[in-house]
């Protein structure tokens, strides 16, 4: 029964694999758990999300990059495709300097997948909507 972090109150719950396609809601403040489009990650949400046992996909980014700003769309379809089964991420690199630093973010766009606080996969470069889920389901 993997872990998955309120978009909303970042409160973490447990939802049966089999009924993560079932629209679940938070068990403390109700909101739902899934909305088809990433979260913003911040230095207060951040390891919440990334330690939630339900991966994530991180796309580390800054609002001057231009390849960035062109994968910005290809990654909010992605969430659609991968929600419930991988959430979906985007940190600001430059609001959130230490979280980058933190694991050696050195060229972006760069996606990073999590599951339980650890990174399986990462990759640079931008990337079509199809081809980042495709990345993705490869890992997960």
């Amino acid at each position: 029964m993997p872990t998955v972090a309120c978009l909303q109150c970042n409160s973490t719950n447990r939802v049966p694999q089999e009924r993560l396609s079932d629209n679940p809601n938070c068990g403390h403040c109700g909101a739902p758990l899934f909305q088809g489009m990433p979260v913003t990650l911040t230095a207060a949400n951040f390891d919440r999300h990334a330690n939630a046992e339900l991966p994530v996909l991180v796309d580390f980014w800054a609002e001057w990059c231009g390849p960035c700003k062109m994968m910005a769309p290809q990654f909010e379809a992605a969430a659609r495709s991968l929600e419930p089964h991988v959430r979906l991420g985007k940190l600001d690199t430059e609001a959130e300097q230490q979280i980058a630093g933190r694991y050696g973010i050195r060229g972006i766009p760069t996606m990073i997948l999590f599951s339980s606080g650890k990174e399986i996969a990462r990759t640079s470069g931008a990337m079509p909507a199809a081809q980042i889920a495709q990345w993705a389901w490869s890992h997960v």
